[in-house]
């Protein structure tokens, strides 16, 4: 059976090193992730962690590619369960006044807890990674 592969591509007023900045450095990914924080020197074979506000990390895994500010991809797995390794592939691109987002988060397990998450996270955090590049204040994504 194919793995699912969800793809997401979106465009913001902004500068490619600005964007790369917004995914890679925790000041930047607590303002509209949720108050999540992305932590790794993000350099290829390096660890990486998404941790909440009090440290515990919720999604880890390790740097596969990192090609700043253009390319960046990860391994991406619960804690819990760090055999269900998935992929996340960032592609930034310049075009004219704006950037081109392309997010790809791909090798999921089919019915997974993982891939309903990402399914319902990914539009909800990249909404708010826009929101927070253009006006300087992302979504309160997690609300209920």
């Amino acid at each position: 059976m194919q793995k699912p592969k969800l793809v997401y591509i979106t465009y913001i007023r902004s500068t490619p090193k600005e964007v790369w900045a917004a995914i890679t450095k925790p000041e930047f990914t607590r303002k509209y992730w949720g108050e999540m924080s992305n932590v790794s020197d993000w350099k290829k074979g390096s660890e990486w962690h998404h941790l909440n506000p009090d440290k515990e990390v919720w999604i880890q895994g390790k740097v596969l590619e990192s090609h700043p500010p253009k390319r960046l991809v990860l391994s991406w797995a619960d804690p819990d369960k760090p055999a269900e390794k998935s992929q996340v592939t960032f592609e930034i691109e310049k075009e004219e006044n704006m950037v081109s987002l392309i997010v790809t988060h791909d090798k999921l397990k089919p019915g997974s807890p993982m891939l309903k998450g990402v399914s319902r996270g990914w539009p909800r955090v990249l909404s708010s990674l826009k929101s927070y590049l253009e006006t300087g204040k992302g979504l309160e994504i997690f609300c209920h």
